[in-house]
């Protein structure tokens, strides 16, 4: 049976979508069967993401309304044979889907795969506890301001009172800009992690390299001898359990971030 993440966040905007592409991307490449759900209905950007908006012939509406099987509805990614999307409906509203719906549509699919990661809406309402319900961990996703960190520490209160367990509970800081933070112009990542006090499974800087990815319909993920995917592959690994070092994603970064993160990695 397969694992389910949620990936979440308080505040829209922080590259949660981003994130979840690329995740499934290095999954997919390293030989999981993966499926993407985007739980976004009626602002759904996965689908663009991963460059599949125009294949779409089904969303989760239609299976929810047993129109279609749940596996009738996915999209098959155009260059990974791993890779699965259930899209969202952008014509449909939240209200339109309830947290019993998610189980039933999880539940089938959950024989299909190795790895489920559902692609939560920003925010608390019914659109979160829709896609949180069937999850058996949470990724949640912020960028080192103090808006987004303050969301995300009032969403990571509600997943430790939802069914998932506070210890598969993980956190990503993404668009991290090193240089900024050391002159205190964003959060450093000791402050974001003190805030949250939950464990920290990623840092993904900020790179044009990712929104030329996103706007192209190819994550960066998948090109496949960079960093970026260096990094992506160490937190998929890390989600599945393996006790890989933080300060092994940055070998070959920029001497800015070793010094900066030199005495965090120590601790």
């Amino acid at each position: 049976m397969g694992q389910v993440f949620v990936i979440t966040s308080g505040k829209g905007g922080v590259g949660k979508t981003t994130v979840t592409a690329n995740l499934g991307a290095v999954f997919s490449g390293l030989g999981k069967k993966t499926c993407l759900i985007d739980a976004d209905i009626g602002l759904k950007n996965l689908d663009v993401v991963l460059g599949l908006e125009n294949r779409i012939l089904y969303t989760i509406i239609d299976v929810i309304s047993e129109k279609v099987g749940s596996l009738e509805a996915l999209v098959r990614h155009k260059t990974s044979r791993n890779l699965y999307l259930l899209p969202a409906s952008q014509i449909a509203t939240k209200e339109m889907m309830n947290p019993e719906d998610m189980e039933k549509v999880v539940a089938q699919l959950r024989p299909n795969f190795d790895i489920i990661l559902i692609d939560s809406p920003a925010g608390i309402e019914s659109g979160f506890r829709n896609a949180v319900v069937a999850a058996d961990a949470a990724i949640v996703v912020t960028n080192p301001e103090y808006t987004a960190v303050s969301d995300a520490d009032r969403v990571t209160g509600l997943l430790e009172k939802s069914k998932i367990s506070e210890e598969n509970i993980f956190l990503i800081v993404n668009r991290f800009r090193p240089n900024v933070a050391e002159k205190r112009g964003m959060l450093s990542i000791e402050d974001v992690t003190k805030t949250l006090a939950i464990p920290l499974i990623g840092i993904v800087p900020d790179s044009e390299a990712v929104v030329i990815g996103s706007n192209r319909g190819l994550p960066i993920a998948f090109e496949g001898n960079n960093e970026l995917n260096k990094i992506f592959t160490n937190i998929a690994r890390r989600m599945l359990g393996h006790k890989i070092p933080l300060q092994e994603d940055y070998k070959l970064s920029k001497p800015t971030f070793w010094r900066l993160f030199k005495t965090l990695f120590r601790s």
